[in-house]
């Protein structure tokens, strides 16, 4: 299992997957943060946006990912009047905090460990300058936690991992180390173009053939063991470890992040009362659930390509520019 979208879609792009022996079959991890952020986090963005107070920013597939109804989204939202921007980097919502000071500015925090540094310093730079009028709505998750809850799911048929450069770039390998140590299974840190994709399922092969379990790095020109320490120091000075849904995956324990105590008066969940747990079960025709979880591949489902298409997604792997439904709509078609 590939766990990054990012590598999915190279995989597709560059028909990898084709090339193997039948013996070799990659199936795809729930690596992308935009498909895995839960109904309920949406369903409090949604509710955040309708407010006419309220200027709700995030990254562009964010704002169509359907909350516990299929029909609602942030754009959908924004159709209706409501104020939804979108945001390329989140220090650019200190300048919207600062153009719309009697608004409240609310940026929906997404992303695995690679997005977590650049909110974290966001957060400290609105502490730093006092931002009466500036939140965090963080939903950002962490990788390995996932890579356990795979594991531990007795329907799995994973035998190997490719683990994602990016992230091991930020965090380093020392996770994915302790990972192979509970769990016997090999793990290759693996670039995103062809040949490192390749170099990393060669490496897998290599120790499922030999009867081993090692943590191998196929991506050392960026990965180091030790990883980006000054990202990582900011991630743990403004984060903490906390139990987190996942879309598909159900609640992992310490799957993602929260606001440590001197943080969370930024926490924008404190604006409204609490939401019900929204609905993250596949919508009807859809198995995204499955296929989040390498359980099937995006053609299996029966609304591939007909009813579920990037222009009208029914989940959140197809709405994704890094799903694995996208993947397979845009170079399997």
């Amino acid at each position: 299992m590939e766990v990054c979208g990012g590598q999915t879609h190279a995989i597709l792009r560059w028909g990898l997957d084709q090339l193997l022996p039948p013996v070799v079959r990659l199936i795809h991890g729930p690596g992308c943060p935009v498909c895995v952020t839960p109904a309920a986090c949406i369903d409090l963005a949604l509710k955040l946006a309708r407010r006419p107070d309220v200027v709700l920013c995030s990254y562009g597939d964010m704002l169509r990912v359907p909350g516990s109804d299929p029909g609602q989204d942030l754009l959908a939202v924004r159709a209706a009047g409501g104020d939804v921007q979108l945001l390329t980097s989140p220090l650019q919502a200190i300048a919207l905090a600062r153009r719309h000071p009697d608004r409240r500015v609310v940026f929906l925090a997404v992303g695995f460990e690679t997005t977590a540094p650049a909110t974290a310093l966001l957060a400290r730079q609105a502490k730093a300058l006092a931002l009466p009028n500036l939140s965090l709505l963080v939903a950002h998750v962490r990788v390995v936690p996932a890579m356990e809850a795979i594991l531990a799911d007795p329907a799995s048929e994973v035998q190997a991992f490719l683990a994602a450069g990016h992230v091991a770039a930020v965090m380093g390998t020392r996770q994915l180390e302790q990972l192979v140590e509970r769990h016997r299974v090999p793990v290759v840190v693996s670039g995103f173009d062809p040949a490192e994709l390749m170099a990393g399922v060669l490496e897998a092969v290599r120790q499922l053939e030999a009867g081993e379990a090692r943590l191998s790095n196929a991506y050392a020109r960026v990965v180091t063991p030790e990883g980006n320490r000054a990202a990582q120091a900011l991630i743990d000075a403004v984060f903490e470890p906390a139990d987190r849904p996942w879309r598909g995956l159900g609640v992992l324990p310490q799957g993602g992040l929260a606001l440590r105590p001197a943080y969370r008066h930024l926490d924008a969940a404190a604006l409204e009362p609490a939401v019900a747990a929204g609905d993250d079960s596949d919508p009807r025709l859809c198995i995204s659930g499955r296929i989040l979880r390498g359980l099937a591949l995006p053609p299996e489902c029966p609304a591939f390509g007909g009813a579920c298409t990037p222009q009208r997604p029914l989940g959140a792997p197809m709405v994704s520019s890094e799903g694995a439904c996208a993947a397979y709509h845009r170079y399997r078609r």
